[in-house]
């Protein structure tokens, strides 16, 4: 090895410790090419490859999570009718931004919004990037605000966790970014952008998949209950609610999609209940009491 070259390599190690991959290769193949190397056409072509390896493989953007939040709620639009109930809307969106502001990310790209959809089913989803749309039929089974809350910061807990993201292959995401960064898809025309509207779709599915037929795992819906317990503390609900919840839906064996969607129920009600003994129980409040009152006014 050269002492040139050997310096070359030192410099590219230094650099790659406040560049990216791509910047410390159109560095090294600048050198190359001022050494003579490398031809101007080939340091191109390295500088292109690196440029769109690393593209493929950066993460998700909190835009990107919003628009696939969107696409896969409407996804859901198409299954289900949306409940038409401005008075029920509201509240739950109030119950909703409490207990997300509350969270360990409070803000997303497009916010938080909560919906009801009319629908007997007993269900709850959580679209990445902050929709999280709730079935009449799971409302029915809550018995108070707080119980209502509870539901809420668990789907608020999956999108802290970005748990529909996580379901999204990473070999799927690498060619949606590799065929977005072609130029015949950027000038939004031609085969190539057809091609890139089918791997969103396909995105977009795995996602809706996930959430509908598959469902998360024990471990991550074990992570969103320990999320709920402690968003719903935070914002003064009462975190108990959630155990009271998960008990009646064991107790009355509620079966459907929910089940599926959210396994383990036995396990997620005894590691709540473990999760709750540490701090010990919450008294009901006059507070509580009051929106409890405030719940049983509300036709949901």
């Amino acid at each position: 090895m050269t002492r040139q070259l050997a310096g070359i390599l030192v410099l590219l190690l230094a650099l790659g410790l406040v560049l990216s991959c791509a910047e410390v290769v159109k560095v090294g193949t600048s050198i190359g090419q001022a050494s003579g190397y490398l031809s101007s056409t080939e340091k191109d072509s390295i500088d292109k490859v690196a440029e769109k390896t690393e593209k493929a493989a950066r993460p998700i953007t909190e835009s990107e999570e919003y628009y696939i939040g969107r696409a896969v709620a409407a996804r859901f639009l198409g299954k289900y009718r949306l409940r038409d109930d401005p008075q029920a809307t509201l509240y739950i969106n109030e119950i909703g931004q409490t207990v997300a502001l509350a969270s360990d990310r409070p803000q997303t790209f497009g916010g938080y919004h909560f919906a009801i959809l009319d629908t007997d089913d007993i269900n709850a989803f959580a679209c990445p990037g902050g929709i999280i749309l709730v079935t009449r039929g799971m409302l029915k089974k809550a018995q108070s605000e707080d119980e209502v809350a509870a539901i809420l910061a668990h789907e608020v807990g999956h999108i802290n966790h970005k748990d529909g993201i996580a379901s999204i292959s990473q070999a799927r995401w690498g060619e949606v970014l590799a065929a977005a960064g072609t130029g015949a898809a950027q000038s939004f025309a031609g085969v190539k952008l057809g091609s890139l509207v089918s791997l969103f779709e396909d995105a977009v599915n795995d996602v809706f998949k996930t959430l509908v037929v598959k469902g998360y795992s024990r471990v991550q819906e074990s992570k969103a209950d320990l999320a709920a317990l402690k968003y719903t503390r935070r914002a003064g609900y009462n975190p108990s609610a959630l155990e009271a919840f998960l008990a009646r839906l064991e107790k009355t064996g509620a079966s459907g999609g929910f089940r599926t969607t959210h396994p383990g129920m036995a396990e997620r009600l005894k590691n709540v209940k473990a999760e709750l003994a540490k701090s010990g129980p919450m008294p009901v409040t006059a507070a509580q009491k009051k929106r409890t009152a405030r719940f049983k006014s509300i036709k949901l």
